[in-house]
């Protein structure tokens, strides 16, 4: 049983993934038929990204009070009707309203899962489901471009994933036994778990380096992603077409990163695979500042993809370790919302840097991200080494 609900987290991570790059490669044949700007697409992305950290925000009451299985079923039965809802908006107005559930039940499912797996499963299976996640944001656009040139519309491609998700929906509810089955002792943890308010969280030691850690990573991802192309294109000369196909290579080398990943962690453990990810992240980065061969981009990207593999799974399954499993949703609901926090607002600024400046700044941009959360995880290795000293002179 416990093998089983291990093979039903997997597949809600494919589920988590499924829908996060829908809206962006069905938006091209959306916005005309709304009468709205191409821009418009960051208003919806910023509906989505406020419902998720708000929902991580209070993550934890909501597991507490209902359990990890049930809230796990009813988020994804929220992204679900968001995703039919899309479906059936003939206005732009229609399509920010079904915005609000899926942010709503995207952070929920994020939160809850992350801690679960942390507390439950070894480091190895937090790198192996975020790799599932990869599969599940790769399969979204591809099976949005399918029906588009099959002659179908849009709204065709947000159907087919929610008839995916209703049907991982109802595997969930009926799943929600093994959730208390398969591990005898969760009761007795959520029952000494604590739902710790904002002012007590942030007296917790380490907890600041730690957000600010988890802020800059997802800043990271977001900004390399929806910046590389541009940055390729308007500086380096590429094609629109080998720009795409090139920055595809930094989601690969993230998602057969987290496959190596979880064979590797078992060996060094979370907080070395952190900085070995930055290390390597940070070498993509010098690749790409040094003056090679535009062919050296693609090395680059990939680099940083393999380089951002390890950071967000192992940062994640650390969090038990580093703040102690009383108060591990708590503090994994403020993490998710401050990676939520980087994911929206720094690509924003890079973009604003870029219009305003120049777009030759993009990898000094990236470069000044690494290098805060490289200081940022050590000052928290610093603490916690600090912290078990003292645990051990008392």
């Amino acid at each position: 049983m416990f093998t089983l609900l291990l093979a039903i987290i997997y597949i809600s991570f494919i589920s988590l993934g499924l829908p996060d790059a829908l809206l962006g490669s069905a938006w091209p044949s959306m916005y005309p038929l709304f009468q709205v700007p191409v821009s418009y697409a960051g208003i919806v992305a910023m509906i989505i990204a406020g419902g998720t950290i708000i929902s991580s925000l209070f993550s934890a009451r909501l597991i507490n009070r209902l359990g990890t299985g049930k809230v796990t079923a009813i988020s994804v039965l929220m992204t679900a009707a968001a995703l039919i809802g899309f479906s059936y908006s003939n206005s732009f107005w229609l399509v920010c309203l079904w915005a609000i559930p899926y942010g709503l039940g995207a952070g929920s499912v994020d939160a809850a899962l992350n801690n679960f797996v942390a507390l439950h499963y070894k480091a190895r299976h937090m790198s192996w489901l975020h790799c599932f996640w990869g599969v599940g944001a790769s399969l979204g656009p591809y099976i949005m471009g399918y029906c588009l040139t099959r002659g179908s519309s849009w709204n065709s491609g947000f159907r087919f994933i929610f008839y995916i998700q209703i049907a991982l929906t109802a595997v969930l509810f009926l799943s929600l036994p093994l959730w208390k089955k398969s591990l005898p002792s969760q009761k007795d943890e959520q029952e000494k778990a604590k739902t710790l308010k904002l002012r007590d969280i942030s007296r917790v030691r380490g907890l600041k380096p730690a957000l600010v850690a988890f802020l800059c990573y997802c800043g990271l991802e977001t900004t390399t992603g929806l910046w590389g192309s541009t940055y390729m294109v308007m500086e380096k000369g590429l094609s629109a077409d080998v720009a795409a196909t090139w920055i595809s290579f930094f989601y690969w080398g993230i998602t057969a990163g987290r496959f190596l990943s979880g064979f590797i962690t078992m060996k060094i453990g979370d907080r070395n695979m952190i900085r070995a990810g930055q290390i390597v992240a940070l070498l993509g980065i010098v690749v790409m500042l040094l003056p090679l061969p535009n062919f050296a981009l693609c090395t680059g990207f990939v680099l940083i993809g393999l380089g951002c593999a390890p950071i967000f799974p192992s940062l994640l399954h650390a969090t038990p370790e580093n703040f102690g499993k009383g108060i591990s949703q708590s503090i994994m609901g403020l993490q998710m919302a401050s990676a939520y926090i980087g994911s929206t607002f720094l690509p924003p600024l890079a973009g604003l840097i870029a219009e305003r400046v120049s777009m030759k700044l993009y990898p000094f941009f990236l470069l000044a991200i690494v290098l805060m959360m490289i200081v940022m995880a050590e000052c928290l290795n610093r603490i916690k080494r600090k912290q078990a000293k003292e645990i051990q002179a008392i």
